[in-house]
């Protein structure tokens, strides 16, 4: 077992004999197994153990045996005790997904804290197989069919390569002390009635079934590797990426066959399930700007590409431009500079430039938000124009104009910061006193 547990750590690079390792002890078999076998192997080690007061005195009495192995193997020890009840109460969980949620959560505090470069924790080769059911029973794709994976971020499992019968075996010939957990026993739990009910039904079926399942789940990896690779190039040759934001352009989306399940796995890195999904497709052959929101971006339906960007808070504040200032950082990036008109002087024929006439403006100078109403007197223009015809005019997508900031003295509009300068502020030949504002464009 020893053997097979350093080789199953070096096959899939785990950690080495330099690393530190945070292993999460519950006083249960496999985890008292796991400590032993880094033990034994020589590994740098502490201990964190979570009470989570489910099981009255079992709960602490398993406190106890840890604070024992502790003693025991002499290492460090981290203890902590979680009301977890109230937590699945306040975030309205199951109990099983609110200890699970305080204890990863707990560990990697401890892990920053103290400096641990990983976090084991002992699933077994059985925990795959439960967690194969408990997927397929909620819904899930490839991905959810091939279990718990070796390493994920600075978890570690170096128990997967294990059946639930080796562990007890090896802890029966190394004379282990370990706590049984009661509520393994309960049926009340969904893991436990895919162990108890499911699982032995399997067995009678097909005595190999464990074997081959385990078999399987490591070919669906290999296939869904495969998968990934294809979904990340197909993304690359349809979006492309300006700043924060994504275009998506809808003509190459109505090429591809399934669509579904291509814009599904291409938003759902961005937290758009699988009905929001079913929505935007088909809203493609409808008109511009529907919108559909997820907990953290936002998609567009422009005219021609689907644009995603990131939910920010609506910025209403207003910021000011004194007189004198040679540079504004926020919210627009813009480098000022004042000076009398020389003969030779040539405007900047340029977006991102304005010169104004210094004596037609009155400081502060304000920035903002534009907003429903306003209007200006675009640059060569003799009428005045609402900015939401010229958003229009000028083909802007929703984030862009979302985006736009209004340079304004008192009321009126002096710059649409980034797109147009208002005529009244223009240079003329009268112009003695010019500032000038140029956007500073960030470096790549």
């Amino acid at each position: 077992m020893i053997k097979r547990f350093i080789k199953y750590i070096s096959d899939n690079h785990l950690f080495n004999q330099a690393d530190t390792i945070l292993v999460g002890v519950s006083g249960g078999i496999d985890s008292v197994v796991l400590l032993d076998l880094l033990d034994k192997a020589g590994f740098s080690v502490a201990i964190a153990h979570c009470n989570f007061r489910l099981r009255g005195s079992e709960s602490d009495g398993d406190e106890k045996l840890v604070a024992d192995l502790a003693r025991k193997y002499d290492v460090p020890i981290f203890k902590t005790a979680f009301d977890t009840v109230d937590y699945a109460q306040e975030n309205k969980i199951s109990i099983e997904m609110a200890a699970r949620e305080l204890r990863y959560q707990w560990f990697e505090m401890i892990r920053t804290t103290h400096h641990f470069d990983c976090i084991a924790v002992a699933h077994h080769r059985d925990d795959q197989l439960e967690t194969f059911f408990l997927n397929l029973a909620r819904g899930t794709g490839l991905t959810g069919l091939t279990g718990m994976h070796s390493t994920n971020g600075k978890i570690v499992r170096p128990l997967l390569f294990a059946s639930r019968e080796e562990i007890e075996k090896y802890r029966h010939e190394n004379f282990l002390d370990f706590r049984e957990d009661s509520s393994n026993q309960s049926t009340d739990y969904q893991r436990n009635r895919i162990r108890h009910n499911l699982l032995p039904v399997m067995d009678k079926l097909n005595p190999s079934f464990r074997e081959g399942l385990i078999k399987t789940m490591g070919y669906l990896e290999d296939v869904s590797k495969i998968y990934d690779r294809s979904i990340k190039q197909t993304w690359e040759r349809v979006a492309f990426r300006t700043g924060n934001d994504y275009k998506i352009s809808i003509a190459e989306l109505k090429l591809l066959d399934p669509l579904p399940t291509y814009l599904f796995e291409f938003l759902k890195p961005y937290g758009f399930n699988s009905l929001v999904v079913g929505d935007i497709v088909a809203s493609l052959d409808g008109i511009s700007g529907k919108q559909f929101i997820s907990p953290t971006y936002r998609l567009v339906h422009d005219r021609e590409s689907l644009i995603l960007t990131p939910l920010m808070p609506v910025n209403k504040k207003h910021f000011y431009l004194e007189e004198g200032m040679k540079e504004l950082v926020f919210p627009v990036h813009l480098k000022i500079t004042e000076f009398q008109r020389k003969d030779k002087f040539k405007i900047p024929e340029s977006q991102s430039v304005a010169c104004i006439d210094q004596d037609r403006v009155q400081f502060p100078l304000l920035i903002r938000k534009w907003q429903t109403g306003d209007y200006f007197k675009p640059l060569g223009m003799n009428g005045f124009k609402k900015i939401s015809d010229f958003f229009i005019d000028s083909k802007l997508s929703l984030p862009e104009k979302e985006n736009v900031w209004i340079l304004a003295n008192g009321e009126q509009v002096v710059w649409i910061i980034g797109h147009r300068l208002d005529d009244r502020y223009k240079i003329t030949p009268t112009t003695q006193n010019i500032i000038k504002m140029e956007i500073v464009v960030k470096n790549s």
